[in-house]
């Protein structure tokens, strides 16, 4: 195992306004990928999306979840990739046909591509509709933040059969403007500049397999760089029997008698792990009995 394996590294780079993230996901992002057969050109996309979703997820303080979503009339019908405030990950993708066109414009067809962040505690959920651009997810991304008058941001991201791996940069707001690397204007928009131009020379190669200080050095000249311990990630789904009970119940006592006749038992599988869910006729009546429980239990 690789020291850095199923971590998220943050970093400062000295003296500018220059802050981002590199993770890398191992174990977790096999885990994922094992869940479902998927053809080459989708597991590409659903790894980028599994990176990307961990990166932004760090750029914020919150104790919910962040997600992209796409979905779309073409070849791939759904994307969804989950990180939360825990360093947890899961996602899934469904598709229709052979695809050989791994652009997401191709892929999607008439699609959309959203973030949501779910910042837990019954709060509202927000959530940013993303362009779509032909030359990738980390492009669309940085695109949205571009013109959604956040801050700048760009992403990097990579994929393999056994590791994925992403690099995000932020400028930040300049504090303090008596500082001597800030250009005439106020900014430290030459560091923001070197260090995206450093970086968009990495190819995939490198951004899987440098270790995190070379490829920190590599992207930052002789500028020092404050680099934090690392954050473990792994796979996890949040699907429970509690909650597919909530969704039967939600269905009503006659339709699901009705599937225990046709069928002596509803089964439910979860998308994300594939963990199925049995449910035979003493499991339903123990549903609506409970319910009833609850029920007067709240009255009294």
């Amino acid at each position: 195992m690789k020291p850095d394996s199923d971590s998220l590294y943050r970093f400062v780079v000295e003296g500018c306004n220059v802050r981002g993230q590199l993770v890398y996901l191992d174990q977790s992002w096999r885990e994922l990928a094992s869940r479902h057969d998927y053809p080459p050109v989708v597991r590409r996309i659903l790894g980028e999306a599994v990176s990307a979703a961990a990166l932004l997820s760090a750029t914020i303080k919150f104790d919910g979840a962040l997600s992209i979503q796409a979905s779309g009339d073409g070849g791939l019908r759904l994307l969804i990739a989950e990180a939360t405030a825990n360093g947890t990950l899961r996602g899934l993708a469904r598709w229709k046909g052979e695809l050989h066109d791994g652009r997401l414009t191709r892929l999607l067809g008439n699609g959309r591509l959203a973030i949501t962040i779910d910042p837990g505690g019954n709060r509202e959920r927000y959530q940013g509709i993303v362009e779509l651009q032909s030359d990738g997810l980390s492009q669309s991304l940085g695109g949205y933040f571009s013109h959604s008058e956040q801050l700048p941001t760009r992403l990097w991201l990579a994929v393999e059969e056994q590791r994925v791996a992403g690099l995000l940069l932020q400028r930040v707001p300049e504090a303090d403007k008596e500082k001597p690397w800030l250009d005439d204007d106020g900014t430290s928009a030459d560091a923001w500049r070197q260090t995206v131009g450093y970086a968009e020379t990495l190819n995939p190669t490198e951004l899987l397999e440098l270790s995190v200080p070379d490829l920190l050095a590599r992207i930052n000249g002789d500028r020092p760089v404050r680099l934090y311990r690392g954050e473990g990630w792994r796979f996890l789904c949040s699907c429970s029997r509690e909650k597919v009970t909530e969704v039967l119940r939600a269905l009503g006592r006659d339709n699901l008698d009705s599937l225990i006749e046709e069928r002596r038992q509803v089964n439910v599988n979860c998308e994300f792990c594939n963990a199925e869910f049995s449910f035979d006729a003493v499991d339903v009546a123990r549903v609506f009995v409970d319910d009833y429980h609850v029920l007067h239990a709240t009255r009294h």
